[in-house]
């Protein structure tokens, strides 16, 4: 089915599948942003790596996103390198997690959602995202736009690096995974983070994090506030700052993109949307700064649940292969599966089958 025109200011609604769907109405959602009053006060937002003092003009002989990223990092009193303790991608387990699974799905339990998140299913990427950076904020030191940036980007690095990581391996089992579709689902997820969107909160100790994350970002965009000049009565005195958080991302998503798929050597994204019509050139980027995924204006619950049964129909597959070749031995028999869900040869349990 060929893309059809849309209600949204004659924009193209692409119904070729539902993933397709959603990226072209969050494009018309962006545009109608990027139209209107956000892009006024963009000046006023948009943070510049190289104009953060955190490490007192250290980072001025760099101007790659990616080499600043990596060198606030490695740095003490940057991002935070001694012992690691400040790396995004290590949670309260304190390991590394694999990024995707053939036998595990997401998270789908009520309670480990927030209040509007009821029924919602978080995928399994969602589960290990890369932002425990984020909850270990120091507001002291992270008090404007360009420092907040960084620890931003900072998060999106290491998890465009950990996806980049396992996506080989996991592709070699699901030839359909597209790297640059699974960093947009991350890139949005991270935005929504920024944005206090976000509705994972995961078990007990995980909720407190979240909690702590979002006071750390409410705390932060207070100063950001206190900093604004013509901006300022746009937001009134919110005291979440949601409509500034909106612009603030809006003002500096491309750099968070570049951020994100520093590891990248390659891909494309499924949609061309790099004007024009045309497709992303490598490392699943657009010529210029322009950032190729509208998953970022497409509401979470309704990303994952596009995500959740693209994983159902794939762990599908697997489990119906693992239920014909796994559960008879390599000789005609009776079945011996125990039926519990796992792979058949590690749940015998003497008579129970």
């Amino acid at each position: 089915m060929a893309a059809v025109r849309g209600g949204g200011g004659g924009e193209d609604i692409d119904k070729t599948s539902a993933k397709r769907l959603l990226d072209s109405i969050g494009k018309i959602v962006h545009d109608q942003v990027k139209n209107g009053v956000a892009e006024k006060y963009k000046g006023e937002l948009e943070g510049k790596l190289t104009d953060s003092s955190i490490l007192d003009g250290e980072l001025a002989a760099f101007s790659d996103t990616c080499e600043l990223v990596q060198e606030y990092y490695k740095h003490p009193n940057g991002g935070g390198h001694v012992s690691d303790k400040r790396y995004p991608c290590k949670g309260l387990s304190e390991i590394n997690v694999e990024r995707f699974s053939n036998k595990i799905g997401g998270q789908c339990t009520n309670e480990k959602m927030r209040s509007g998140g009821k029924g919602a299913c978080a995928p399994y990427r969602r589960l290990h995202l890369c932002h425990h950076n984020l909850e270990s904020i120091n507001t002291d030191k992270i008090d404007n736009t360009h420092k907040l940036l960084l620890e931003v980007c900072m998060a999106a690095k290491y998890e465009g690096a950990s996806l980049q990581g396992n996506h080989g391996k996991h592709q070699q089992t699901n030839e359909d995974s597209q790297l640059c579709t699974v960093l947009a689902r991350s890139f949005a997820d991270i935005g929504d983070i920024v944005r206090g969107k976000d509705l994972f909160y995961g078990n007990t100790q995980e909720k407190e994090q979240r909690k702590q994350l979002e006071k750390n970002l409410q705390n932060i965009f207070a100063k950001i506030y206190g900093e604004l000049k013509d901006a300022k009565d746009r937001y009134g005195k919110d005291p979440n700052y949601y409509k500034l958080r909106e612009d603030w991302w809006y003002a500096n998503r491309e750099t968070v993109w570049k951020a994100l798929t520093c590891e990248v050597g390659g891909g494309t994204y499924f949609r061309p949307t790099c004007g024009s019509g045309t497709g992303t050139q490598g490392r699943c980027r657009c010529d210029g700064d322009q950032v190729p995924t509208y998953f970022d204006y497409v509401p979470q619950f309704l990303r994952w649940f596009e995500e959740w049964a693209e994983d159902f129909c794939r762990l599908r597959k697997h489990k119906l292969k693992d239920a014909k070749e796994q559960c008879r031995g390599k000789t005609k028999g009776e079945k011996y599966c125990s039926g519990n869900g796992f792979d058949c040869k590690e749940t015998v349990r003497g008579n129970e089958h």
